[in-house]
């Protein structure tokens, strides 16, 4: 096949334009990706999210810095160019030392590890939905993409064993383990969590409130579902944020004024097919088991709307990029840090 001259000059163009936009966003040097980490760990370790740390200015990084600087009592001017380099002035990220330290993989490591069949089907069949491989543990635990520590550890992430070493983000780690003692919640594994709401929260298995309980004193949790961030405040006052991802123009996530009526830990959930697409229950379902690879993951805080919750997730990538089923979905490591903030009976706002 011949190409015409006007063809050819096109797919010259497309080729020098596609060049020089990579050219205009080029990966970090590893100083860059040093001073990046520490900023996200900082962020984090004070309850702003920047999302799954992995040493880049991304969206959530640089909204991360704007909320934390606001609840300091200043005002982050947005840069006119996203990719210009972000504004820390004010911040001390000089207690983040070191920015990355060697860990050991322990037993308790690769007992959260596991078979993990693909499809509700197969997985309704098993008695826990574990990490796949101990990769995926380690990101979790230290809140990483794992991308990212692919690439601190070159040497290869695929074969670990207990006994390795990896480099890992000098984050506070993500105790799986730690869910079951948190202060909030249930312990009942049987608990379905998308069946908990309205009439159905009153349960022996979780923490529950009615129409008529105040709201926890001060705490209120706010839900830009454009931004796709949850800001927790307390007397109005911000203290801290996490990134979400909110639901689909086709199961979009409520807008309005809601409480929260019950916290579970390690929750079963319902896999209904037509529920997830089109918001009306069937006979068709599969109870899935708790675990971390559970599609809520290991927290789910219900509101006072039947199916509709603030969860965890399998998959931390997908925070902010793909659409929910209606809930208000968040990694795991930030789920259970609002677990702890929050009680039945707190106001939620979905705006």
């Amino acid at each position: 096949m011949t190409l015409r001259p006007h063809v050819l000059l096109c797919l010259f163009f497309l080729f020098v334009s596609g060049a020089v936009s990579q050219a205009a966003t080029p990966k970090p040097n590893r100083q860059q990706i040093e001073q990046n980490t520490r900023l996200q760990i900082f962020l984090d370790n004070s309850d702003f999210g920047p999302g799954k740390i992995d040493g880049r200015q991304g969206e959530f990084t640089r909204k991360a810095v704007a909320l934390y600087k606001e609840s300091k009592g200043s005002t982050a001017a947005a840069p006119p160019n996203p990719k210009a380099p972000i504004d820390t002035t004010g911040l001390d990220l000089s207690g983040i030392a070191p920015v990355f330290i060697s860990y050991t993989i322990t037993p308790d490591d690769a007992a959260n590890v596991g078979e993990l069949p693909s499809g509700p089907a197969a997985q309704a069949k098993m008695k826990r939905l574990p990490y796949a491989n101990l990769a995926e543990a380690i990101a979790e635990k230290f809140h990483c993409a794992l991308a990212f520590l692919k690439e601190l550890n070159p040497k290869g992430t695929e074969k670990l064993k207990v006994g390795d070493e990896l480099t890992v983000p000098n984050v506070k780690p993500f105790e799986l383990s730690a869910v079951k003692s948190l202060q909030t919640g249930s312990e009942a594994p049987a608990l379905i969590a998308n069946e908990l709401g309205e009439e159905q929260a009153s349960s022996t298995n979780a923490l529950s409130t009615d129409s008529t309980t105040p709201n926890e004193p001060g705490i209120s949790l706010h839900i830009s579902v454009k931004e796709e961030i949850l800001e927790v405040r307390a007397n109005e006052k911000l203290v801290a944020a996490f990134p979400v991802t909110v639901g689909s123009k086709q199961t979009a996530s409520p807008i309005g004024h809601w409480k929260v009526q019950a916290i579970a830990k390690l929750p079963n959930f319902r896999y209904d097919l037509k529920m997830l697409k089109e918001g009306e229950r069937s006979s068709n379902f599969h109870l899935l088991p708790p675990g971390p690879n559970n599609p809520v993951g290991v927290i789910w805080i219900a509101l006072n709307k039947k199916g509709i919750g603030i969860h965890g997730t399998e998959d931390p990538d997908s925070i902010g990029r793909n659409a929910s089923h209606g809930c208000i979905r968040l990694a795991n490591w930030d789920i259970v840090k609002l677990a702890t903030m929050v009680k039945p009976g707190v106001l939620v706002t979905v705006e």
